[in-house]
């Protein structure tokens, strides 16, 4: 039996111009995916990296009023808004602080000092937050609302305890503290309108 050979239907397609239609389409379809991927990423990007920014801010300002530059701020608020600003990456580690925090607490209480108080506590809330609570309120839009709120508390009271604006600017140690209020609300505006848009 010798070799059989089939002839061409003329109405099917020359098959390289199948493989050929098929990588454009595949071409389109991974321009559009590099497209919206870069569109989406880009503000996500931005948005993390804005939390991580204003949790930052936030815990510099805590450090700074515990330590030696102190204000009229109310500066326990930041303990929430670190708790809603931070992002979940505490786990394990923000359990063996937690832990260590308290021991030194409850049984050397005078070797724990007093300017320790707020970063345990904000650790405790950090690690041991209902869950319910935590997750719903945390990765929401009405975490960032009590972020906004608390941010614009903040940067309201400081500027009122400066004597105006341009003051807060001005006096000792005035800008650092209001560059850093203002960095506690440059997050929660651009994931509202991230979020909303």
């Amino acid at each position: 039996m010798g070799r059989m050979e089939y002839l061409a239907m003329k109405t099917d397609p020359h098959p390289t111009q199948l493989i050929k239609s098929d990588l454009n389409d595949l071409k389109l379809a991974a321009k559009n995916l590099i497209n919206h991927a870069s569109k989406i990423g880009s503000l996500g990007f931005g948005t993390s990296f804005l939390k991580w920014v204003a949790s930052f801010s936030a815990i510099y300002l805590l450090i700074l009023d515990r330590t030696n530059w102190r204000t009229n701020m109310l500066t326990s608020l930041l303990v929430p808004y670190i708790f809603f600003s931070l992002p979940a990456v505490l786990g394990e580690v923000g359990k063996w602080i937690a832990f260590i925090a308290v021991v030194l607490r409850l049984f050397f209480p005078r070797h724990f000092p007093d300017w320790l108080e707020m970063p345990g506590s904000l650790i405790l809330l950090l690690v041991v937050a209902p869950d319910l609570f935590a997750h719903t309120l945390r990765g929401s839009w009405m975490g960032t609302v009590i972020c906004l709120l608390i941010g614009c508390y903040l940067l309201q009271e400081h500027i009122r305890a400066s004597g105006g604006f341009r003051n807060s600017f001005t006096r000792s140690h005035g800008i650092s503290n209001t560059l850093g209020i203002i960095l506690l609300l440059v997050y929660p505006v651009w994931a509202l309108v991230v979020h909303f848009l």
